[in-house]
């Protein structure tokens, strides 16, 4: 009986002992390869509307397709509906990627604004959204 135990004790202590060494074994990386896609939004910052705003992408055979987008700016000032209408077409743009299996990774915007005599007087608001999706 006293050597069954030992027994016992034995194969517990040796199996636990290949368990603790299992646990801390580092775990086989896979690495995923990734397709990338991007588009970008120009946006005007003209006074006046006078400039031009568009989304911007390549399609698969590499023709750059471009997409109106409204101007920050109209002859009145500041045109919230315009902006409204832009993140509205922004939106249903990322949608459509993510609707085809991409996921949207990082998005890195920045302007850009010249100066007359001292004054700001035109700019772009450029954003560019990356995807990614598994091969």
């Amino acid at each position: 009986m006293k050597n069954n135990f030992s027994y016992l004790a034995l194969g517990a202590f040796f199996t636990l002992g290949v368990m603790a060494i299992l646990a801390f074994k580092p775990s086989e990386k896979q690495s995923t390869i990734y397709e990338y896609k991007q588009f970008s939004t120009v946006e005007s910052i003209i006074a006046g509307g006078l400039g031009r705003s568009r989304i911007l992408t390549t399609d698969q055979s590499g023709t750059l397709v471009e997409k109106d987008l409204m101007n920050f700016y109209s002859f009145t000032g500041i045109n919230f509906g315009n902006i409204t209408n832009n993140d509205k077409l922004i939106v249903d743009k990322i949608n459509d990627f993510v609707a085809e299996g991409w996921e949207l990774t990082e998005v890195t915007a920045g302007s850009s604004t010249s100066q007359n005599n001292g004054s700001t007087s035109s700019g772009i608001f450029i954003t560019r959204y990356l995807f990614r999706k598994a091969k």
